[in-house]
């Protein structure tokens, strides 16, 4: 396995890789804004200039968890400095909740609030101080009611958000009761702040024609579309919204950037001025969702050899006050508990419960990761029972080829190599060799200890919900051979329209660089699905290709009647297109086409194959195909404080043929990064209140660069294209790698374990904060799993 400074190093000695100008499929290019990026001069919303008479939102939020609102004087408000409107629910024209899929999200509070931020009337001001300050001077008094903070107090008082549900495969009670081995445990997952950097924004224009034109933040503009002509009470095609780029997302503004973006139009219907909605970040932090924290729990039996005979998982999601997504992020937590290990009996239940705190909602992996955090606590609770490699027991359950292949919601695991994954990289970050050396390290130190562990990630591609899996594309070409190229995809950073227009370069076989990408819009391709699933370059580039390919049919039938050639006579190659023995730059062809009267647009529509999922039976084919991964952490932790430090991470990851191997990368290596400050120092705390304390970068710890290891590899798995139908073969590479971050996690475990030489599995929490590991390392001290 090579470090990431020898594959930097061999990048640059590949001189297809320095050519700029070329850019097809496979070939690391680098993102189409990247210049933009670091020089400042990439355009995000709060970039674009003011528009005439433009106004600035803000929004005036409960100070309470949960309570009647008695009454709500806004008179100081409505006199302040700047204000020109102010609107409470009573001024929505239209629909009042904006529920996703479910109700249950009141665009403004309507005579209860469920959480403290929640909104209970807009302001739009002449600048964004003066709306700020205005939203601060109202009196609204309460009846407040009792609030429920935890989720033992929901699970006690039954409150959900959605009802309970469970997945099962044979009789895993009886198979656990048979077994020759019984283990329990549970564990606390907490949740995570998206964090990106450009925080939540819309800005709505009134058009002519009473519609509205919006550009938002956002992961799902076709939502927001929908949305706004709700609250509006208006139809969809008076709305037009229009996303060019996000400064991340991560599935934060998957739903939750619609709410801001139906206050700023409410606000410039109601004022017939543009309105900019900008969240101040200590606001954006309180006033939208997090990963959902989970509390799950287990019971298992297993073998001598450390096999699973049967299984019963409880996942218990903290969705917040509202449905939001929590329905299908449990389900995504459920479809996971197995991660990449056969559970031949098996019931795994799920819990959707309802807190007075804000909604949660969608984030890289979307329940996956919450869900597989308890099977590896399974398998590191397996092997110190009994007294074997960590290794070793999540080899030994690992799914296999012809058999032990089913998952617990009757799926065939199709394809899979994560055995040969697991070995391969076992052997090249010389897995066995440093186990031995850490074990005489650890033999020879009482204060500082090591720990490894080789933890696998497989990981399932698509919606769960089967509707959202399809797209669209639209391509142009020019006279002068240029391509402008639009799909219903988000850019978030992620390189999805690099990708995309490397897809479309490669069809016509021309450069990257003449393939404009446009801002998605929805007037351009309608109905979108999300960005998100890592279905991006899935969808998108497959509703590109088909796009192009009607248009390359065009112009080979062209050239067919004009030259009296045979397809087959007809090729695109190095940005020309032959015919015969005639050869003609593309521009030339193109040019000439538009003479002889053939149409150079057409739009291109994809819907992912085989997917299907019964929930009253809990049996079906969710996922199109599984994405797999695996990585080696290995750790330092002083024990008397609890500090600790990521020494060397080795990353080897499927995803199939490269798209850009340089953009795959950056996601693995972002992704790794992003775990693994969700499972160490990312902490979210609530007081007693149910106010959010850790509401900036003061009080709510992202990893640094210094917290990268100083050794990182990654790689990718060479020469394995998708068996699957896929774009070129690829594989997603958006979330998969995120739930790598787990090999820290139970990296640190292996290390607190030493201290009872292994005879113990530590409880250790996630967030693993060094208070929590100082306190699991006491435990160990004091024989006992757990400090509680």
């Amino acid at each position: 396995m090579r470090s990431l400074i020898e594959i930097n190093k061999a990048n640059l000695a590949d001189t297809s890789l320095r050519s700029v100008g070329l850019g097809g499929v496979g070939r690391s290019k680098k993102h189409e804004s990247a210049e933009k990026h670091v020089s400042g001069e990439a355009i995000y919303i709060d970039d674009r200039p003011e528009l005439r008479g433009q106004l600035h939102a803000a929004v005036g939020q409960s100070t309470i968890a949960h309570g009647n609102i008695i009454s709500m004087d806004l008179s100081a408000v409505k006199a302040a400095e700047g204000v020109i409107a102010v609107i409470t629910v009573d001024n929505v024209p239209g629909h009042t909740d904006i529920g996703p899929v479910f109700p249950g999200d009141p665009v403004l509070a309507i005579g209860k609030v469920e959480y403290v931020g929640q909104p209970l009337f807009a302001v739009a001001a002449t600048s964004h101080d003066l709306a700020n300050r205005a939203v601060k001077l109202a009196k609204v008094e309460y009846e407040e009611l009792e609030a429920v903070l935890t989720v033992k107090d929901a699970l006690a008082k039954q409150s959900f958000v959605r009802p309970p549900y469970s997945m099962k495969r044979g009789d895993s009670e009886a198979a656990i009761t048979h077994a020759e081995h019984q283990l329990s445990g549970q564990i606390n997952v907490g949740g995570q702040e998206h964090f990106y950097l450009e925080g939540q924004i819309s800005t709505a224009e009134p058009t002519e024609d009473g519609g509205m034109l919006v550009f938002s933040s956002s992961q799902h503009p076709s939502e927001v579309q929908k949305l706004v002509a709700e609250v509006l009470d208006i139809s969809l095609n008076k709305v037009v919204v229009d996303t060019r780029r996000m400064g991340g997302g991560f599935g934060g503004k998957e739903t939750q950037a619609a709410p801001w973006a139906c206050i700023a139009a409410l606000l410039a219907n109601e004022s017939k001025r543009p309105v900019k909605f900008k969240l101040n970040r200590a606001d954006d932090i309180c006033m939208t969702g997090k990963r959902h924290p989970f509390e799950n729990e287990y019971t298992v039996g297993f073998d001598n050899q450390g096999q699973i005979k049967g299984i019963n998982i409880t996942v218990n999601g903290n969705c917040g006050y509202s449905p939001d997504l929590s329905d299908a992020i449990v389900d995504r937590a459920m479809f996971h508990s197995d991660n990449a290990y056969f559970l031949d009996q098996a019931t795994i239940t799920g819990n959707r419960c309802k807190l007075n705190t804000v909604s949660h909602t969608a984030y890289r992996g979307f329940g996956g990761p919450q869900g597989m955090m308890t099977i590896e606590m399974v398998m590191d609770d397996i092997a110190r029972h009994l007294g074997k490699d960590p290794l070793e027991i999540r080899k030994i359950n690992l799914y296999g080829k012809d058999e032990r292949n089913e998952t617990h919601y009757h799926q065939i695991v199709e394809h899979n190599k994560i055995a040969e994954l697991i070995s391969s990289l076992e052997e090249s970050a010389d897995y066995r060799v440093r186990r031995e050396s850490i074990e005489l390290f650890n033999s020879e130190n009482s204060i500082l200890k090591k720990g490894i562990a080789l933890t696998p990630v497989k990981f399932g591609i698509s919606f769960t919900v089967q509707h959202l899996n399809q797209a669209g594309a639209l391509i142009n070409v020019y006279t002068d051979g240029t391509i402008l190229l639009n799909h219903g995809g988000t850019e978030m950073g992620q390189g999805l329209f690099t990708k995309v227009a490397q897809i479309v370069a490669e069809e016509f076989q021309i450069d990257a660089d003449t393939i404009g990408v446009s801002a998605t819009r929805t007037d351009k391709v309608p109905n979108t699905s999300p960005t998100a699933a890592s279905s991006g370059t899935d969808l998108n580039g497959k509703a590109a290709q088909a796009a192009a390919r009607i248009i390359k049919q065009r112009l080979i039938d062209f050239a067919c009647e004009k030259y009296s050639v045979t397809e087959s006579e007809v090729s695109f190659v190095e940005n020309q297109v032959r015919v015969g023995t005639e050869c003609f730059s593309f521009a030339e062809f193109i040019q000439q086409a538009y003479i002889g009267r053939v149409s150079l647009s057409a739009t291109g529509f994809y819907k992912t194959p085989k997917i299907h999922f019964d929930r009253a039976t809990g049996k079906g084919h969710p996922f199109f195909y599984y994405s797999t991964g695996a990585a080696v952490s290995e750790v330092l932790i002083d024990t008397l404080t609890g500090e600790y430090r990521l020494l060397r991470a080795d990353i080897l990851q499927d995803v199939g043929h490269s798209l850009n191997p340089a953009i795959d990368i950056g996601q693995i290596e972002g992704a790794f990064i992003q775990g693994m400050g969700w499972l160490t120092t990312e902490e979210l705390v609530w007081n007693d209140k149910g106010r959010l304390l850790s509401n900036n970068p003061a009080t709510y710890k992202i990893p640094a660069i210094s917290d990268a290891p100083a050794d990182f590899r990654v790689d990718l798995v060479p020469d394995d294209p998708n068996r699957e139908q896929t774009i070129y073969n690829s594989k997603a590479v958006g979330e998969p790698p995120f739930m790598l971050g787990m090999s820290v996690w139970s990296a640190l475990k292996d290390a607190i374990s030493s201290v009872s030489n292994h005879k113990l599995s530590p409880a250790l929490d996630t967030p693993a904060t060094p208070e929590k590991v100082l306190w699991a390392v006491e435990a160990m001290k004091a024989g006992r799993k757990t400090s509680a």
